[in-house]
């Protein structure tokens, strides 16, 4: 199934912004379900997401693959953050700033 069905948009349609780690699983599933849907190309990845468009009909199918697959999903209006990923990051800063300060310790107290 293509991502060009551009006549989703000028029909009764939702959309749902998907995270871009999820996106390869997300496409594979709605091809295997036979669902049409449409993906803005013309978007900035600021984000991290991509914005579908899928008909109002598909809406149940569409829930039932996000939640099958533990997809991180959400509305325009309702944006939701994978804090797992967020989780990772602060732990590297925390990492960087004890490398930095055990540096500076160690700088102090053999380099006098």
């Amino acid at each position: 199934m293509s991502y060009s069905n551009f006549y989703i948009k000028n029909k009764d349609h939702f959309v749902l912004f998907v995270e871009l780690k999820d996106k390869i699983v997300f496409d594979s599933e709605l091809s295997k379900n036979n669902i049409p849907y449409h993906i803005d190309d013309n978007q900035s990845n600021l984000e991290n997401s991509i914005r579908y468009f899928f008909l109002d009909e598909n809406q149940t199918l569409v829930d039932k693959i996000v939640i099958d697959n533990g997809i991180i999903a959400s509305t325009g209006s309702i944006r939701i953050r994978d804090y797992n990923d967020q989780k990772k990051v602060v732990k590297l800063y925390g990492s960087i700033a004890v490398i930095i300060a055990v540096t500076i310790v160690f700088m102090i107290l053999f380099l006098d």
